[in-house]
């Protein structure tokens, strides 16, 4: 705080010298113009009176001049000393009003700084078009300051989530192996098949959260070109089938054959489609259906997976695309997948320009993701 205190001093302080230059300028132009115009008019308007008064208004003109002199000179004394205290008066004002906003900004900065991202800076009842430049940047700190709080709660959520993800596989190895040291689950091909499935687990997690790291930072080169949609879907939907067929879902495109071409990286057009795919098979029970339909809206061309699942809550819809949320909370990471998929697709879908939407209408009446991307030119 003693450092706050000395630059308040310090702004002060230059403030203050500046007001008193003005001062003194003015003051000293003040008194050269009287100086230079005070005889120069006294002598004419004496001129006016002499000729009446004649040579007896010699000695009376020479009086006349000196107090009239004296006079200017005690009244521009005053003028000025008056002047000066009601500038000092004022830059003291002024300089409180600009220097007290600019300490608060420091205070709330070095808190920032040191990890305190909840400080904001006192605003006033101001409308936006009519804060000055000390008010702006206020508003603009206190929008950096939510913006790192944000980024920070973040950051403790995936934390948070990672550890949570990573506890039960890990958990479940060291048990196989403690009983398999200690003699009380055999070496057999059951007991080892489970320990492969656990780390291939583990390894599939490690993979989708590297992926998710490129995707938020968009740390991944995209080949932007001409693609046929229908196509894509096609890859997809051949990818997958076998897949729907061993849990008895089925897969139904519905895909016309004149669709325009799309402005995209058909790879990781085709990572967003097996995303949305790959949800819809893992909340589609056997028996059900997932279907596939497009179309061109507004410039763009809008592929819908549609399934015949578990659905949606209207409160759960805007946290779907959140990493780790899984809609319905029974399932395991083995039986509802790690839960970062649908927030890599959504990245990868505003890379290259497009977007993805989820909408249901409600529990148990499935849902319906929507991958939009722009028509080519």
């Amino acid at each position: 705080m003693s450092m706050f205190r000395a630059v308040r001093r310090r702004l002060g302080l230059k403030f203050l010298l500046s007001y008193f230059v003005v001062i003194l300028v003015g003051v000293a132009v003040l008194a050269l113009a009287s100086a230079l115009t005070v005889p120069a008019a006294f002598d004419r308007h004496l001129a006016a009176m002499g000729s009446m008064m004649g040579d007896m208004g010699m000695s009376l003109e020479s009086d006349l001049f000196v107090g009239y002199r004296a006079a200017a000179a005690e009244a521009l004394t005053w003028a000025a000393g008056a002047a000066t205290a009601a500038a000092v008066i004022l830059s003291i004002l002024i300089s409180r009003r600009v220097v007290d906003p600019v300490r608060q900004m420091m205070t709330a900065s070095r808190r920032i700084a040191d990890g305190h991202f909840d400080e904001r800076v006192p605003l006033g009842r101001v409308a936006p078009e009519d804060m000055d430049e000390l008010e702006q940047l206020a508003v603009s700190l206190n929008q950096l300051a939510s913006k790192l709080e944000r980024i920070e709660a973040v950051r403790r959520q995936l934390i948070a989530d990672v550890a949570h993800e990573l506890r039960t596989p890990l958990s479940i190895v060291r048990g196989s192996l403690e009983g398999l040291m200690d003699g009380v689950l055999p070496a057999d091909e059951e007991t080892l098949l489970g320990l492969q499935a656990e780390t291939g687990r583990l390894q599939r997690l490690v993979e989708d959260l590297q992926e998710l790291s490129r995707a938020e930072a968009r740390a991944f080169a995209l080949e932007i070109r001409s693609v046929d949609p229908r196509h894509m879907v096609e890859v997809a939907v051949e990818r997958l089938a076998r897949q729907f067929e061993e849990k008895g879902v089925t897969l139904r495109s519905e895909v016309p054959p004149a669709l325009p071409r799309v402005r995209a990286d058909e790879e990781r057009a085709g990572q967003v489609l097996l995303n949305i795919l790959g949800n819809a098979l893992q909340y589609t029970p056997s028996g059900r259906g997932v279907t596939i339909r497009a179309g061109e809206a507004g410039g763009r061309v809008e592929i819908e997976v549609i399934d015949e699942g578990i659905g949606i809550a209207a409160d759960q819809l805007p946290q779907v695309f959140t990493r780790f949320y899984r809609v319905d909370r029974s399932r395991s990471r083995a039986g509802g997948g790690s839960g970062i998929g649908l927030t890599i697709a959504q990245h990868l879908a505003e890379a290259q320009g497009g977007s993805l939407r989820a909408e249901s209408p409600g529990l148990g009446k499935g849902s319906r993701f929507v991958f939009a991307l722009p028509v080519a030119s």
